[in-house]
């Protein structure tokens, strides 16, 4: 036999062999919706989030109507939260909250939302310090922080809201601090209207974080480069009168 023809024999031996293998079985395929959610927090307790995944969306393919199938939905939001799959961690947040607005513990899906965008956003901010900062936006942090709002407002005694509401803190703090940095870039590469908007723009929205006399300080030297001394005067006096000890303050008033 030519060794072109024999390796054609094995090909259809094997080809044809295919059919004779037996099938892969689904251990689940007779679970009940009370088993299929017992292995997936056995999977979850596990750690293996991919596992627990699994089951929990057989779970609401096979029993959509029943007792299980809500939590399940809610749950498989969580574990793509740690999964590490925010998008899809947030797609199934925002299923439940459309399918069941009034559900008990709707509140946990806006905390799941909240979450993950504060995960993935909350150093956002230092990532990008070495970067082309301007082109970039605070959209991750900003939509953390109205999943957070939204739960704080509208369920107020909700257990999430104490947390929710500690962390719409940070967040606004980091928004500011982001602003900041951006009107810093600005004002070293000449752009000084950009950077009196970015500083009047933290003054504004973001009274009361830690970020403003850093504001302030942008402001003077951004005015005094455009020629406006009266505003400088102002920012300056504003500094002064509320931030004596800022480090920069002195080195301002020697002009």
């Amino acid at each position: 036999m030519r060794l072109s023809s024999y390796f054609l024999v094995i090909a259809l031996f094997m080809t044809s062999g295919c059919g004779l293998l037996p099938e892969q079985v689904d251990k689940t395929k007779d679970w009940s919706a009370s088993q299929l959610y017992s292995a997936a927090k056995q999977s979850m307790s596990d750690k293996n989030y991919e596992e627990a995944i699994g089951y929990f969306e057989k779970l609401e393919a096979r029993y959509p109507f029943g007792r299980y199938a809500q939590q399940a939905l809610l749950e498989t939001a969580y574990a793509y939260y740690k999964y590490e799959e925010p998008d899809l961690a947030i797609a199934t947040a925002d299923r439940f909250i459309k399918i069941h607005p009034r559900h008990p513990n709707v509140d946990y899906a806006w905390y799941i939302k909240g979450l993950t965008n504060y995960t993935r956003g909350k150093t956002l901010v230092d990532r990008l310090l070495p970067q082309d900062i301007s082109e970039r936006d605070t959209r991750i942090m900003r939509e953390a922080y109205e999943s957070f709002a939204h739960l704080v407002k509208q369920y107020p005694d909700s257990k999430y809201a104490s947390d929710s509401a500690q962390r719409m803190i940070h967040l606004r703090n980091n928004m500011a601090r982001y602003e900041i940095h951006v009107a810093d870039y600005y004002l070293r590469r000449g752009a000084y209207v950009a950077a009196a908007n970015r500083g009047k723009y933290v003054i504004e929205n973001y009274q009361r974080t830690p970020v403003v006399p850093d504001a302030l300080v942008i402001l003077v030297r951004a005015y005094r480069e455009l020629d406006a001394d009266d505003l400088a005067d102002d920012a300056l006096r504003v500094l002064r009168l509320n931030y004596p000890d800022h480090p920069e303050l002195a080195r301002l008033e020697k002009r």
